[in-house]
């Protein structure tokens, strides 16, 4: 499949031309799939967790001799939402199998039939069900796990943003499922999250009861070399040259995180005319269009927070990966309040996602709101 930008920004998986590296996490992720092991993939959201996955289920080995599905949980909040997307998810992966195997699905996960519809003009088969409609979900869960088992071929059920379950209301959900995998002879799983101290929590904490289940893989950014020799590429195929200097730019300022490195692509490949070259200045004047953009959402966002949460913004703005935060050196240097202050403003800040911590460090999860606070408030206590 052809494409007019080969920096793709999307979810979408085009194919192995417009995938960049990753071909060890590649290996190790065929490798645990072909030898029966579970995976627990962890890195921080946008780093490519959902490409490396459809990648390797693109992978001949897997996709030849497996049967793959992938779940993403990010809007999941309760059980039955759980059941209703892996049901979707199956039902949207048997669609183009036709109606006979829709039928052999919907004949083994009874509690969900209802959802089973044909448009009488078009003859297109539907998954239409209400999550009100999902009256019990352990049941459904049940049902759709002996699905699986019972599938001609072995499956690889990928799901994303595995951490929302130990935050669902109901009790025991982790220990329900757990108690369900085991049970699978000829179902693996791939656990993706991006909360790494919640999937630590889950996968490394000998009380719970994922403890040591899966083998772990934790995403780095791609290296930059063969990251600027994957874009050097795509630009010389169009007939097009990107500097060393500008690729090195672009990376260096997002720390080679996958997906502001391919925004930034984007966008530069579509700004560069045939026969042309990106530059530095360039990658420049890009960020900040892209920042200039979406600068009414960033002001609505800024201005929706308390004060002590918008001083903190600025501090770590400014640091760009900010450590110690509580400590009298890192108030006193950015003219904060108290570190009981900061803790609270931390609190609200990382339970909404505005921050992230990694590696004992906190830092803005969208960067180029990060990039939007420095270039307001650069001079502001």
């Amino acid at each position: 499949m052809a494409v007019n930008n080969p920096f793709i920004i999307t979810s979408e998986y085009i194919s192995p031309a417009y995938f960049c590296d990753r071909e060890e996490e590649t290996e190790i992720l065929v490798s645990n799939i072909l030898n029966g092991r579970n995976t627990v993939l962890i890195s921080p959201r946008r780093m490519g967790k959902s490409g490396l996955i459809q990648h390797v289920f693109s992978q001949d080995p897997i996709k030849k001799a497996y049967r793959t599905f992938g779940v993403d949980l990010y809007a999941a909040s309760t059980l039955s939402e759980l059941v209703f997307f892996l049901g979707k998810t199956i039902t949207d992966n048997l669609k183009s199998a036709g109606r006979k195997r829709m039928e052999e699905f919907f004949s083994l996960v009874k509690s969900l039939r209802p959802g089973f519809k044909i448009d009488q003009i078009s003859g297109e088969i539907r998954f239409d069900l209400s999550l009100g409609e999902i009256t019990r979900p352990k049941d459904s869960l049940e049902e759709i796990f002996f699905y699986l088992e019972q599938s001609k071929k072995p499956c690889v059920v990928a799901i994303d943003e595995f951490q929302q379950i130990a935050e669902f209301p109901e009790k025991n959900i982790l220990e329900l499922l757990r108690t369900h995998i085991q049970k699978c002879k000829k179902t693996y799983f791939i656990f993706a999250g991006s909360k790494r101290r919640m999937m630590d929590k889950i996968f490394h904490n000998p009380s719970e009861p994922f403890y040591m289940s899966s083998a772990p893989l934790f995403l780095d950014p791609i290296g930059k070399d063969p990251y600027r020799r994957f874009a050097e590429r795509h630009f010389s195929n169009a007939g097009k040259e990107i500097e060393a200097d500008c690729f090195d730019h672009v990376y260096d300022l997002f720390e080679g995180h996958t997906w502001y490195v391919q925004r930034i692509l984007n966008e530069l490949f579509a700004w560069t005319d045939k026969g042309g070259k990106a530059t530095e200045k360039m990658a420049t004047e890009v960020v900040d269009y892209i920042i200039k953009l979406s600068a009414r959402g960033f002001e609505e966002q800024f201005s929706g927070i308390s004060s002590s949460q918008k001083h903190l913004l600025i501090a770590v703005a400014k640091e760009g990966k900010a450590r110690a935060v509580t400590s009298m050196g890192f108030v006193r240097k950015h003219a904060l309040k108290s570190p009981s202050t900061v803790q609270s403003a931390i609190r609200a800040l990382y339970e909404n996602e505005t921050l992230s911590k990694e590696k004992n460090a906190y830092s803005i999860t969208n960067r180029f709101f990060s990039l939007w606070i420095n270039k307001q408030y650069s001079g502001a206590k």
